[in-house]
């Protein structure tokens, strides 16, 4: 799999999404589906965008007891997304029954989804970390142990802050997917993010694919500025 630029469409109906892809290059995308978008449109936007020959990362971020995200798991399988999803706070035992539910799932001569991990949002800061949610390490040793946890319980890879990269690949090795959201183009307003970098800065961490939402999805030329992020990603190469 190329490493990615993945463009998270974060609109609330079909409509809002065949608008957005009206103004981009009629080319295979890579598209983020999150919880708005899916639970507002169902399983049909999914086939759709699958039929258009565009890859997709869905999003939802499964965190439940592991039988539930197991079946859960099992049926996501069928949808024939690239990469799915859970939280690696629901522990080794819930990511390895949802690695389960994906091989059962997947169709014969279909290859089974990616499954990657959230470690921390990156919305979330440090401070929030410790005094609300009570993880009392820093967010990078956290980070660090989250995915360490996952590619133990056998996932592919992890969704981090692009700052966490390097740890995580120190603890992990290369190969071992870094799925990185918090990325704006230099000048562009970071919104709810705590976390963010710039293309180019991700790819020199060592990010393994990027998530890009706002700096493109709320452009006045979306194309033009997915394309600035795409040559600013690969001029890293």
């Amino acid at each position: 799999m190329k490493r990615p630029v993945m463009i998270a469409l974060d609109f609330s109906s079909t409509d809002a999404v065949e608008e957005f892809l009206s103004k981009m290059p009629n080319e295979s995308l890579f598209l983020k589906v999150g919880m708005e978008l899916f639970y507002s449109s169902g399983v049909s936007l999914i086939h759709q965008l699958k039929e258009r020959g565009h890859q997709i990362f869905l999003d939802l971020k499964l965190h439940d007891i592991p039988n539930t995200v197991e079946k859960g798991m099992k049926a996501l399988a069928r949808l024939n997304v690239d990469i799915v999803n859970v939280h690696a706070a629901g522990g080794s035992e819930m990511m390895k029954r949802a690695l389960e539910g994906l091989h059962a799932g997947t169709p014969t001569g279909i290859e089974r989804p990616k499954l990657i991990a959230v470690t921390q949002l990156t919305s979330t800061s440090e401070q929030v970390m410790q005094q609300e949610l009570k993880i009392h390490g820093t967010m990078k040793e956290t980070v660090q142990a989250y995915a360490k946890l996952a590619k133990e319980s056998g996932l592919d890879g992890v969704v981090s802050s692009p700052l966490e990269v390097p740890l995580i690949h120190e603890a992990c090795g290369e190969s071992f997917l870094t799925v990185t959201p918090g990325i704006r183009l230099a000048g562009d307003a970071v919104g709810d993010q705590k976390r963010v970098t710039t293309p180019i800065d991700a790819r020199k961490l060592g990010s393994w694919g990027i998530v890009v939402g706002r700096s493109i999805t709320a452009s006045a030329d979306p194309t033009k500025s997915y394309e600035k992020v795409v040559a600013e990603w690969e001029e890293q190469s």
